[in-house]
């Protein structure tokens, strides 16, 4: 099967900030949009210019820094955010305007007071006064998953006939599932007869949990954009995360055979620096780029790992920017992590030894979360009378991260 390139749009610095706890300094969000850059980011939605003076002054700081990236503007479909938007982006090498207004009825009546009719008219006008100012211009219907079908197709066929270039349909408030989500994509593309000259992009939220399934399944369908955040930060419970929407198509060309332009060995190091900058850490289990995704407790695992790591692992931690795998020595380890590791420190002990050692770990593992490499070296200094018969080897649990493999 041909692989399709995917283009990554990470919203990081518009939808992510809005999350509360994450907002970013103009600074800050000029640093870490450089980055995104190098991580290999085809568009970064640097903000929503309307909003605030300092939102679009990030935006046209963000646009002057960026040598080859997209940065792209949210506005409304309301002159004024167009015309805004469009002066925030004009220093960039590649801009684009994206435009946006609610298609469901449900926010069409609750929240904008509009009719459908003068939804439409709206979003034309908006595309055609962005197209006005750049070639590039992304509407997105929001609360499209919960739009009706008809109304929606009649929408994105008049948005692309007045010059939108990329059209998204956005799971607003996270309500599909994989498999709705991939057949709305099937259906929009199928009915609207222009189709075929926009990209078709996804933007899924985390509400109920499937915001990468539910990516993955638009990808599978034909979306060919995937609107994402840096560990999956944003409103509510957050966007798709990048890096696992990424990675999943990297680990399973079979299932999703879609190519990106990311640096995939720089994951980690951006995560990391989108955390030091708002405070907020990613949590343990976070897949690729939480702290324990690379690492091994359990007996068994340890084993598996240390005679072939692909027993337990799909991908290499250096792959995504994680220095290497780590054994993390606790109450569930097993007899072979704990040689290993004790031979690592120069320990010379025999099995009669190893069993004793072993024993009395796990007994102060039962106190302790953590045996660390100081713990070992008291076991065996008391248990055995025994010291390094070689110098003590650093390694990287010393920060925090287990012995590696």
């Amino acid at each position: 099967m041909q692989s399709a390139r995917l283009v990554v749009f990470d919203t990081t610095l518009r939808d992510g900030e809005q999350a509360p706890g994450f907002s970013l300094d103009v600074d800050q969000k000029v640093a870490l949009a450089l980055q995104l850059e190098a991580l290999g980011v085809d568009v970064i939605e640097a903000g929503f210019p309307i909003a605030s003076e300092a939102d679009a002054e990030a935006v046209r700081r963000v646009a002057l820094a960026l040598h080859s990236t997209t940065v792209a503007a949210l506005a409304r479909c309301a002159a004024g955010d167009i015309d805004r938007a469009a002066w925030s982006i004009a220093p960039a090498r590649r801009g684009r305007i994206h435009t946006f207004i609610a298609t469901s009825d449900l926010h069409l009546e609750r929240k904008l007071h509009l009719s459908r009719e003068d939804a439409l008219a709206a979003a034309v006008a908006a595309v055609t006064r962005a197209r006005s100012y750049t070639d590039d211009v992304e509407f997105s219907a929001e609360d499209a998953t919960r739009s009706d079908r008809d109304f929606l197709c009649t929408v994105v066929e008049a948005v692309i006939r007045a010059g939108a270039t990329t059209v998204n349909l956005p799971d607003t408030v996270g309500y599909s599932t994989p498999d709705d989500l991939g057949g709305f994509f099937l259906d929009v593309m199928t009915r609207v007869p222009n189709a075929d000259r926009a990209i078709f992009s996804t933007h899924c939220h985390d509400d109920l949990g499937l915001a990468v399934a539910n990516s993955l399944a638009a990808i599978g369908a034909g979306a060919r954009q995937v609107e994402c955040t840096i560990n999956g930060i944003g409103e509510r419970a957050g966007n798709a995360s990048l890096e696992e929407v990424v990675m999943a198509t990297r680990v399973r060309p079979d299932r999703w055979p879609a190519e990106t332009g990311i640096r995939t060995q720089a994951l980690y190091a951006t995560s990391r620096m989108l955390s030091d900058m708002t405070g907020e850490r990613v949590q343990a289990n976070k897949a690729i780029v939480g702290r324990n995704a690379f690492a091994h407790e359990a007996g068994i695992h340890q084993d598996g790992m240390l005679k072939d790591r692909r027993c337990y692992e799909i991908m290499r931690p250096e792959d995504v920017g994680v220095p290497r795998s780590t054994l993390v020595l606790g109450r569930h380890s097993g007899r072979h992590a704990v040689a290993r590791r004790c031979a690592q420190l120069g320990l010379a002990l025999n099995r009669q030894d190893l069993d004793r050692v072993y024993r009395v770990m796990v007994q102060r593992a039962e106190r302790q979360r953590q045996i660390h490499d100081d713990d070992l070296l008291d076991i065996a200094a008391v248990e055995l009378g025994v010291a390094p018969t070689t110098r003590r080897e650093t390694m990287p649990h010393e920060a925090g991260y287990g012995f590696g493999v």
